[in-house]
C-alpha cells in the first residue's frame, strides 16, 4: 500500500492508519494483532516514502481494564506519532462482542471523561503546530463549494485531506470540482485558512440540467 501511494500520483498524500491504543496490554485485549513499536515503525515507513505524508488515526479511550499506565502510552505514542488529526472516542460496549462482557472491567465514566479531555488536548496540540509548519505554502486544492459557515469564503482540500476555507480574493469564486492553487495564511487545529491565487483546472465532471416534460 505504501509503494502504491508512493508511486502512483493520483492517490492522494494521506494515510489514515488506526492506534486506537498505545498499550501493548490494552492492544491485545482488543486482539489487533499489532504493538506500539510494530505500529511507529510502519508509520516512520510510509512517511519516509511518501513526501509530506499527512497522516490521521482513530483512538480509544476507556477500553475495559486500561490502566493509568496504560492510557499514558497511549498519549506518549500519539505524541511521538505527531498526527494531523485523530478521531478520538470514548468506549461503549457494543452488544455481542467480547468487551461488552467485560462488565468488571468497565473504567469509571469520570476517568474516562477525564482521560478523554487530556487525549483531545495532546491531539489538537499537534495538528495545530503540524498546521502552522504550512503557513506560506501555496497548496493545490479541489474546490468543494461555498463554507457552511459562510458562504462568501470557499471550502476546498489539499493533497492532503486538508480543509482549507479561501477568499476569492475579488475574483468570481471558483467551480466545484475546480483546481486551485491556494496560498495558506492562517491555521487552526481543524482546517487552514487561505487566500486564491489561480485557478488551474476547470471541473472536468459533466453537469446535468434537469429537464421537466411537458
Amino acid at each position: 500500500t505504501i509503494a502504491a501511494m508512493a508511486e502512483t500520483v493520483e492517490v492522494c498524500n494521506h494515510l489514515h492508519l488506526p492506534l486506537q491504543s498505545g498499550s501493548d496490554a490494552t492492544l491485545s485485549a482488543m486482539r489487533r494483532g499489532y504493538t506500539a513499536e510494530r505500529y511507529l515503525a510502519r508509520l516512520a515507513a510510509a512517511r519516509s516514502a511518501v513526501p509530506d505524508l499527512a497522516v490521521t488515526t482513530d483512538l480509544i479511550v476507556g477500553f475495559p481494564g486500561e490502566t493509568d499506565r496504560d492510557f499514558e502510552r497511549t498519549l506518549e505514542v500519539a505524541a511521538e506519532a505527531g498526527y494531523d488529526s485523530a478521531y478520538t472516542f470514548i468506549f461503549s460496549p457494543r452488544p455481542g462482542t467480547r468487551a461488552a462482557a467485560m462488565v468488571d472491567a468497565f473504567v469509571p465514566a469520570e476517568e474516562v471523561a477525564e482521560r478523554f479531555e487530556r487525549l483531545r488536548a495532546v491531539v489538537e496540540r499537534t495538528a495545530l503546530i503540524r498546521h502552522r509548519h504550512r503557513i506560506g505554502r501555496v497548496e493545490e486544492v479541489v474546490v468543494e463549494g461555498p463554507s457552511k459557515r459562510d458562504p462568501a469564503v470557499i471550502s476546498g482540500r489539499t493533497r492532503q485531506n486538508k480543509l482549507v476555507h479561501f477568499d476569492p480574493a475579488g475574483e468570481r469564486p471558483p467551480a466545484v470540482g475546480s483546481y486551485a492553487d491556494v496560498e495558506v495564511t492562517g491555521a487552526a487545529r481543524h482546517h487552514l485558512t487561505g487566500e486564491l491565487r489561480a485557478v488551474t483546472a476547470r471541473p472536468s465532471h459533466r453537469v446535468r440540467i434537469p429537464v421537466s416534460a411537458g
